[in-house]
């Protein structure tokens, strides 16, 4: 069946933006063609600034490459404007004459700069800045040419001057106001702002309004000549005095425009077929520059498209939080007071620090902040509220820190906020959010939480505020050094590369030994360390260092997982997933006598018996007769398998035998961290093997391996390491791999961590090209696993032990 068509013309970020709400609510709904007048594919515009100081490239500042369209099956028309609406035969008309037709039609044609209507503005040397092409306009000018006017004292304008400067330009800001950021700023913190920028270097001239631009002999602008008769030279002029919505396309479609494109709280033109987002919208009389509103409006636009149908744009209020240059400023409301008003300030000049606050009719209705804006959320969350401050009223300048908790005196001020608390203003993103994304994900940097949350991905403004809410979630574990350069513990100052040497080269073989040699401040270790030390010593010296059991953690002491309620779990060994009646009648009779609560299926191919008591494991483990599952360790866990060849249709490999035979031969391998496997019979992945540490996937001439995958915390993709044609090969190629992850990975690394810190082309030299060096870390890995016996066994056959598992008696 025939998807209907979706046209998008315009392919910046409130465009985008949309079509990714699209695709979540309804992902097969249309069939999407996008035209973008510019040749790059969709990029953070916010961040053309960085772009032009150096700071970035046009790589780093991509949002959405040329591949993301691909995978979406969104086919996408770069460099190519579209010239022509016609709406009776819902046809759009792109500048190449090709025509496509759509059923619906998402305008996002965004804003066009300003140009001062004077004379001279078209010379060459004459820029705005408004994209790439702008930007690189300007940067070619400073590689050649020293004065630079930028016209207009506004956001754009000061980003602009400051890129210039720091590419060795000397800078005139040119502004028609009494002050700098007159809509952002009040006059005292536009002149702190002022005096910052005039230490670093820019030229300013205020109250001045243009009258021409001048050439100069070789035909490009030369000077910049003001109506008061004064000049200033110039051999790069970039005009940053505003933006009108780019309604043109639309009007002369006949579609209905005043200011912009008029649309209903849907996002809706009178038009029904036609939608339009971003700064090109006109909404009650309204047009946007600011990117939260934008993204609101994506939301709504979008859940319309998925025909839900049930989503408003309402406009909400809105703060300006803004990194200037390197220096914070942050304001909403009504911060510049009036009748009725009372301002309270604090002015640090030597401290480059400014507050203001206005209070009326006891509420909090303005905020204008300069220097330190880490309380700008809890200010215009009040202000937005319209809560009564009277009872903060004198610790309201102090900030929220001062008024909470005092339990959090002393932390960062974001372990204060409320998780309800909007931390990016850009795209809507509470702290809660990015508590929760850092817990659940596993986050440690700040790119991380850009990746996960979209905070801090936009404007950067809130990128400060969200490092703190990380290292107030994280600790020391943000943004620290690499593993590799950190103390194994605060026992010693030693990394786990320089105990891992010592170990071999002192033949070193117990924790007590290793303690004293290596001058442990404890005698004894720590909780941290005597783990991380106990798997040194085995995985360096198996069959000869002993392992103590009381180094290791509760679930590896007891064999098996301790639940919330303090009971445990027990999952037998299935090999490759494979089972058998009487397996499945001894597991039911077990959990019939033992009154366990809950048999659940994992996703690993096993059965997980829930709720054992403790007093219980050892007879449970007897009467199975299985071997232990090592679900609780960091060990050997499953190696999923699919039906394969023997069954499915589709197979081109036994991938059931491989995935048993696998199992069998890693069987009782202790390692840095949990270790699982999969094997799928054909390219289909039925068994997704691309996100195990060790994948191997059967194709028609042998098998794929694919190493590095994790599909816990945060899901990675398994790299692909070596083609195979053998069942032997697939063993000793795994196998050497995992001997030399075990040798080399620090404890608690994951295989896609030990990847990343040593790279591909290590491991390749070690396992694929080096054949006999691949033939001895295999022995090296049957050595150690001839040593190694079923833990459940040897505690229920042999008795050892047996005392930790009675309960306690009066």
């Amino acid at each position: 069946m025939n998807k209907p068509k979706l046209v998008m013309v315009g392919n910046g970020m409130a465009g985008v933006r949309t079509l990714e709400a699209l695709l979540a609510l309804a992902p097969d709904a249309y069939d999407i063609t996008v035209f973008g007048a510019e040749p790059h594919a969709n990029y953070n515009r916010i961040m053309l600034s960085p772009v032009l100081a150096g700071e970035q490239t046009l790589p780093d500042i991509m949002l959405n490459e040329a591949s993301w369209y691909a995978t979406h099956g969104i086919t996408l028309h770069l460099g190519q404007p579209v010239v022509a609406l016609d709406r009776g035969r819902r046809l759009v008309h792109a500048a190449d004459g090709r025509s496509v037709p759509y059923d619906r039609l998402l305008l996002a044609t965004g804003s066009s700069p300003f140009i001062l209507p004077v004379p001279g503005n078209d010379l060459p040397g004459v820029v705005t800045f408004r994209d790439i092409a702008d930007v690189q306009a300007m940067i070619d000018a400073a590689a050649s040419h020293r004065h630079a006017v930028v016209i207009g004292g506004g956001l754009l304008g000061l980003e602009a001057a400051n890129g210039l400067l720091a590419r060795g330009m000397q800078v005139t800001v040119v502004h028609l106001g009494e002050w700098l950021l007159e809509r952002q700023l009040d006059r005292t913190a536009a002149n702190l702002l002022q005096q910052s920028l005039a230490a670093k270097g820019l030229r300013f001239l205020l109250q001045k309004q243009t009258a021409a631009l001048v050439a100069g002999p070789d035909g490009r602008v030369a000077q910049v000549q003001f109506k008061d008769g004064e000049s200033v030279p110039a051999q790069l002029v970039v005009m940053a005095v505003g933006i009108r919505p780019n309604d043109a396309l639309a009007q002369a479609s006949g579609l209905h425009c005043n200011r912009g494109v008029v649309v209903n709280d849907h996002l809706q033109t009178f038009d029904p077929r036609v939608y339009a987002v971003g700064e090109c919208v006109s909404h009650r009389g309204v047009s946007y520059g600011l990117v939260a509103p934008l993204f609101d409006m994506a939301k709504v636009a979008a859940n319309h498209l998925a025909s839900l149908g049930i989503a408003r744009y309402v406009p909400a209020a809105t703060s300006t939080k803004l990194k200037v240059t390197g220096m914070d400023v942050f304001s909403a409301g009504n911060f510049m007071g009036g009748d009725g008003c009372e301002d309270i300030t604090l002015s640090d000049p030597m401290a480059g620090i400014y507050k203001r606050l206005v209070v009326k009719d006891n509420k909090l209705v303005g905020a204008c902040l300069f220097g330190d804006t880490a309380d700008g959320a809890w200010y215009f969350r009040l202000i937005r509220e319209q809560q009564p401050v009277h009872a903060i009223r004198d610790q309201l300048m102090l900030g929220e820190g001062a008024v909470g908790d005092t339990g959090n005196q002393g932390q960062h001020r974001a372990a204060g906020l409320p998780d309800t608390a909007e931390v990016c203003g850009c795209n809507g993103v509470c702290k809660g959010t990015i508590v929760k994304a850092i817990q659940e994900k596993g986050l440690f940097t700040v790119d991380d939480i850009k990746k996960h949350t979209k905070a801090a991905s936009s404007c950067g403004s809130c990128s400060g505020l969200v490092e703190q809410i990380l290292i107030s979630c994280v600790g020391g574990a943000a943004d620290v050094k690499p593993k590799s350069e950190k103390p194994i513990c605060g026992c010693s100052d030693i990394t786990h590369g320089q105990l891992r040497q010592a170990i071999r080269q002192q033949h070193l073989t117990s924790l007590a030994d290793t303690f004293r040699v290596l001058g442990w401040r404890s005698p004894d270790g720590c909780a941290s360390c005597r783990p991380a030390v106990n798997y040194y010593l085995i995985a360096t010296w198996p069959g000869e260092a002993a392992d103590d059991p009381q180094a290791r953690f509760i679930n590896e002491r007891v064999h098996a997982n301790i639940q919330k309620d303090g009971t445990y779990s027990v999952i037998p060994r299935m090999w490759g997933g494979v089972t058998n009646p009487a397996e499945l009648r001894r597991i039911a009779d077990v959990a019939d006598k033992y009154a366990i609560p809950m048999v659940k299926v994992t996703g690993g191919q096993r059965i997980d018996l829930l709720g054992v008591k403790k007093e219980d494991l050892p007879a449970v483990w007897r009467e199975l007769d299985m071997p232990s599952g090592h679900a609780y360790g960091k060990s050997l866990r499953t190696v999923k398998t699919c039906v394969g060849s023997e069954f499915c249709r589709f197979g081109t490999q036994d991938s059931t035998q491989m995935g048993i035979d696998l199992e069998k031969d890693l069987f009782g391998m202790w390692s840095p961290a949990k270790v699982k496997l999969a094997v799928s019979g054909c390219p289909r992945n039925c068994a997704e093997s691309g996100i195990k540490d060790v994948g191997i996937i059967g194709v028609e001439s042998g098998w794929e391996l694919y190493i590095g995958g994790n599909g816990g915390i945060k899901t990675e993709v398994a790299e692909f390491f070596c083609k195979v044609k053998t069942h032997d090969e697939v063993m000793q190629y795994s196998g050497a791999f995992l001997q030399l992850y075990r040798e080399e990975a620090f404890y608690l690394e994951r295989t896609v961590h030990f990847l990343q810190r040593v790279g591909m082309d290590y491991i390749k030299q070690r396992v694929l090209d080096d054949a006999t060096g691949r033939s001895e870390l295999y022995a090296r890995l049957k050595f150690a696993l001839s040593f190694e016996q079923d833990p459940w066994a040897e505690r229920y056959a042999g008795g050892v032990a047996q005392h930790e598992f009675a309960p306690l008696t009066l």
